[in-house]
């Protein structure tokens, strides 16, 4: 497996493109990121998005027509690709797919996990591909994604973190802004965000 990192945009989100057995897929094509997946993928077979945030989005409908490759979006988070509920222009985009929570979906013999850790988003996820866990905005390196934004939940922001915390297996991390970390190096600061979190609810 090969992966590829662009951040993109204003909010400099990472896209992703990972490459297996000479397929390309596409996670969260942010603002202004069509040049640069089409300038890196031979084989795309389906665009992933980690949760609805505008700048996680933003390329969806240009690559989908371009490449006329289906578009995964956790369900809970269709509305915003379909509404623009921040008011930023952000192209509309319809998901062929709307992803139940810890789904997993085989894309041409590639299995593909979204694991559901809502908070920083309704349908916010972390979707697994071959042991590595791209984390959208849920975790970071040493922090985790805001719970204040309007569909944002301080409460499940808590749940999703104690969810995460039980996890026993180290695995690779790719967040949808900065550089990659792992779950081990994490899990140390969990406590403190939980804390931080319930001060606000």
């Amino acid at each position: 497996m090969k992966i590829k990192v662009q951040p993109m945009g204003t909010y400099q989100t990472n896209c992703y493109i990972v490459t297996i057995d000479n397929k390309d897929i596409i996670i969260d094509p942010g603002q202004g990121a069509t040049k640069w997946v089409l300038s890196q993928c031979s084989n795309p077979i389906a665009i992933l998005n980690t949760h609805g945030h505008f700048d996680h989005v933003w390329s969806n409908d240009d690559l989908k027509k371009r490449l006329n490759i289906p578009i995964y979006t956790p369900k809970l988070d269709c509305f915003m690709l379909e509404n623009d509920p921040f008011g930023q222009g952000i192209p509309p985009s319809k998901p062929n797919y709307r992803v139940k929570e810890d789904a997993t979906h085989t894309i041409e013999d590639i299995k593909v996990t979204f694991h559901h850790f809502p908070g920083h988003t309704p349908g916010c996820s972390m979707i697994e591909i071959k042991g590595c866990y791209f984390s959208g905005d849920f975790l970071f390196e040493g922090s985790i994604g805001r719970w204040d934004f309007p569909y944002s939940n301080g409460r499940d922001m808590v749940k999703s973190l104690e969810k995460v915390s039980k996890l026993k297996n180290d695995f690779p991390i790719y967040p949808g802004h900065g550089s990659p970390s792992n779950l081990k190096k994490e899990l140390a600061y969990i406590p403190y965000w939980i804390k931080q979190v319930k001060q606000t609810i």
